[in-house]
């Protein structure tokens, strides 16, 4: 594949200096090792090719790397003041009655309580309801079945917002 042929969007990830595309990366993700990974294997012929090198290095990390990545997510319903990223994509708590609200935040508070980090879920197209359903179902996990599950979020997540960053023209 020519560099003519790469999309602009990715072509200008590919050129960004060291330290900005660090920061976008950053934004999509804030595992430093998924970061680094994907910093690493620049530049990328074609958006597929990024994605997969996002999902292999959402496959590497570590417990550790995953609660840094985790941390960068504010809990369903509440997205960070000022944070367009996550109140697009927790749309669907938007309109939420006031009891689902409070019914996602005991649920938020519970599963937090039991494994230790926010609830995380590819918030992305899915109603509060559907949310809530899915933090009712998933607080009955392992802790090990649950960091699979949010690896599995994490990386639908990553690929959303990769996909913002690259295919914009």
């Amino acid at each position: 594949m020519t560099s003519n042929s790469t999309p602009p969007g990715l072509a200008r990830f590919n050129a960004l200096e060291e330290h900005a595309a660090h920061a976008a990366l950053h934004e999509a993700c804030a595992s430093t090792a998924w970061a680094t990974r994907l910093l690493a294997a620049r530049p990328y012929a074609t958006a597929d090719d990024l994605y997969a090198a996002s999902d292999a290095a959402m496959a590497e990390l570590t417990a550790d790397d995953l609660a840094e990545a985790m941390a960068g997510h504010p809990p369903i319903g509440r997205p960070k003041p000022g944070d367009p990223t996550s109140a697009r994509e927790q749309r669907g708590m938007a309109g939420a009655s006031e009891e689902l609200k409070a019914q996602m935040l005991e649920l938020n508070l519970a599963y937090q309580d039991k494994f230790g980090h926010v609830f995380l879920i590819c918030a992305t197209g899915r109603t509060g309801e559907q949310m809530r359903d899915a933090v009712k179902e998933r607080i009955g996990n392992s802790p090990e079945q649950e960091r699979e599950i949010v690896r599995t979020e994490l990386g639908k997540i990553n690929r959303i917002r990769l996909a913002r960053l690259v295919e914009e023209d």
